[in-house]
């Protein structure tokens, strides 16, 4: 019987993004042996994302109440909104405290091969926030590849009619990388991105 639960809990384990059957047992054997309490609270966790989790009315973001914690910061610089494809770029922004605005998850790219057109995006409620809120700069952060460019493209040209600077992030060459192993894009792009030494 034991064999069973161990083999259904690594099978589970190995439905997560990057998790292999191996990762899956060394997992598998760490929660086994973890405190009765901790286990509990990791399933009691997973149990109230599951349950709780929705999208902020506002932005789009995860949350557990109507509105982010974000959009409820009246810290925050209200005048300009960042756009990302996923929640989980917000986390990524919000580590390198180069931000303190607030956010609009897109909830995914425009791919039109895979049939993922404007209407499937929350494009529309981002230009519904550029008009009823007063904001002054989109910065657009979108993917550095193909369906992040068209993406941003649109959102542009959707924003042309309003009075706000659309921004798009630069990217480039990772700091500490080397420029022998940049591709030519990426050099592209750092060249156009480049700013004054001061």
């Amino acid at each position: 019987m034991a064999r069973g639960v161990i083999e259904n809990l690594i099978e589970q384990l190995t439905k997560l993004p990057g998790v292999g059957r191996k990762s899956a047992q060394r997992l598998a054997f760490f929660i086994l042996n973890m405190k009765d309490e901790d286990a509990l609270a990791l399933a009691g966790a997973i149990t109230a994302l599951k349950q709780n989790a929705r999208f902020c009315q506002k932005c789009f973001n995860i949350t557990d109440s109507d509105t982010c914690e974000i959009c409820r910061d009246s810290l925050r610089d209200r005048k300009r909104i960042c756009v990302v494809e996923e929640p989980s770029n917000i986390l990524v922004v919000e580590r390198s405290g180069g931000f303190n605005g607030l956010y609009h998850v897109l909830q995914g790219a425009l791919s039109p091969i895979d049939g993922i057109t404007p209407a499937m995006l929350r494009i529309k409620e981002l230009v519904d926030r550029v008009h009823n809120d007063g904001v002054d700069e989109v910065v657009i952060a979108t993917n550095p590849n193909t369906r992040g460019e068209v993406t941003a493209r649109h959102i542009k040209e959707a924003l042309g009619s309003f009075n706000v600077a659309v921004t798009r992030i630069a990217y480039g060459l990772p700091l500490g990388g080397d420029i022998e192993f940049a591709d030519e894009i990426t050099m592209k792009k750092s060249l156009e991105g480049r700013t004054r030494l001061e």
